[in-house]
């Protein structure tokens, strides 16, 4: 091997070590601001609450380029953005009814050949007035 072809491979190796091990990271602080708290299933509001209603937003939209090649699925699901999009539509019905939070959130997918289909849930509350 040519001393032009190992420092190049050192160089090459070096900066696979460096970012091989650098993971980014993405901090949350613009977080979405939906018009009524959200809880999903495994949490709870500390305020008491009186059930509203249930609710729920479904649908299905056509898989993208990317989640296909070769007649082969690549990826499933929706992404964020179209996660936090289900959720405000979901919020906003809440905010309608007159309720506080939205509580017990649960997010379903399913996907077929051509399609992913979604079905999100949760129970519109009003919190119960301190004395």
């Amino acid at each position: 091997m040519t001393m032009k072809k190992s420092g190049l491979l050192l160089i090459l190796l070096g900066a696979e070590l460096l970012t091989g091990c650098f993971r980014p990271i993405v901090y949350l602080q613009n977080s979405p601001n939906y018009p009524v708290e959200v809880f999903y299933e495994n949490q709870r509001p500390e305020r008491p609450f009186e059930p509203l209603r249930d609710l729920e937003t479904k649908g299905e939209v056509p898989l993208v380029g990317r989640q296909t090649a070769n007649y082969r699925m690549l990826s499933r699901g929706n992404d964020m953005q179209q996660k936090e999009l289900l959720l405000a539509r979901l919020t906003m019905e809440a905010k309608k009814l007159g309720a506080d939070a939205l509580v017990d959130v649960r997010y379903k997918y399913y996907t077929s050949l051509t399609d992913n289909g979604y079905l999100m849930t949760g129970l519109a509350v009003k919190y119960r007035k301190e004395n």
